[in-house]
């Protein structure tokens, strides 16, 4: 998460189906909830975030040699799991940093003649602070909660999608360079996109989703009021899902993250989904924020939580999900 300046004083902040659904009720015109019988595996989940937040990639800083080292292993994951580059490679090269700099882009085509035109988005940075200057002991920002653990549901999201062949929408994969620096990344892919007409219906950004909360629903959304997203996302899953966080509005994290780079862009519900709710992860930043603090089993269950929501953003035949201001 792009670094929260104002809260620094705080020092905180079985077995794999190809069918993915067995069940869709119908109400009105809106779809409900679906069940999934696909299985994320927690053994995957647990292997791809702690290999993205292990000391040899020196906490992923944009420009450095471990963010590069983190490229390559995205990229891989890509082909190994048969989703396509975006643009003529999976790199997309930032057109705002002065190093090379690249957000990794992977897309899916979807298998409807018409919704294929539309684009579902989901995204997570990559990227992270580095070291630690004049420091002794410990001084790898490894990141785990901030982002590598929304890489790792992206990551999941996409072999699922490309797995079972069940988004009508086609769909965008994307990790972001740049986030820490000042949402780089976002801001320089959307003005490409915009360039190229690209046709959004909606983005999910997944930003520090490691650790669970101690309420009553799963996950928060960034700007909770702007969009139907959290009504929808709830309706779909057939549980309370998303539930609103009064710490979002009054910190403005809509503002924050990588959404917004497309939000401002596009004018389309774009937010970002976060379990990091300021009482539950004291690593903000820090280079105790590593793979050892991350709770896999919470993260595998957010994933599943999340499969029959994305599945039905990917295949609605309306676009549900709306501005509401």
């Amino acid at each position: 998460m792009k670094k929260l300046y104002f809260l620094l004083p705080f020092a905180l902040l079985g077995c794999k189906s190809g069918i993915s659904t067995v069940n869709q009720k119908t109400s009105s015109s809106v779809a409900e909830s679906t069940e999934i019988i696909y299985q994320i595996e927690q053994n995957d989940v647990s292997d791809f975030l702690k290999y993205l937040s292990s000391d040899e990639l020196e906490g992923r800083e944009t420009g450095t040699p471990g963010i590069e080292k983190a490229a390559v292993f995205l990229e891989d994951f890509f082909k190994k799991n048969n989703v396509k580059p975006y643009f003529s490679t999976y790199r997309d090269t930032l057109t705002n940093f002065k190093a090379p700099a690249y957000n990794i882009l992977g897309w899916l085509e979807g298998t409807d003649p018409e919704l294929k035109k539309e684009f579902v988005v989901l995204s997570a940075h990559y990227d992270h602070i580095g070291l630690l200057k004049n420091k002794q002991g410990d001084v790898i920002n490894n990141g785990a909660n901030d982002d590598a653990s929304g890489v790792t549901v992206v990551a999941e999201m996409a072999k699922y999608f490309a797995k079972t062949k069940s988004n009508k929408r086609s769909m965008l994969f994307v990790f972001f360079a740049g986030e820490e620096k000042g949402l780089l990344g976002s801001k320089s892919l959307v003005q490409k996109l915009k360039k190229n007409d690209f046709n959004l219906y909606a983005q999910l950004n997944i930003e520090m989703v490691g650790v669970p909360m101690k309420r009553d629903y799963l996950a928060y959304i960034t700007g909770f009021d702007k969009s139907n997203m959290a009504e929808r996302i709830n309706q779909y899953t057939g549980k309370n899902t998303i539930g609103f966080l009064p710490k979002e509005a009054e910190y403005e994290l809509f503002y924050r993250s990588d959404n917004y780079s497309f939000y401002d862009v596009f004018k389309k519900p774009c937010q970002s989904i976060s379990t990091f709710d300021f009482e539950n992860f004291d690593f903000y930043h820090h280079p105790s924020d590593e793979f050892q603090v991350m709770n896999i089993p919470h993260i595998t269950k957010f994933i599943q939580e999340f499969l029959p929501a994305v599945t039905q953003i990917a295949t609605t035949s309306m676009q549900e999900i709306t501005m509401t201001k």
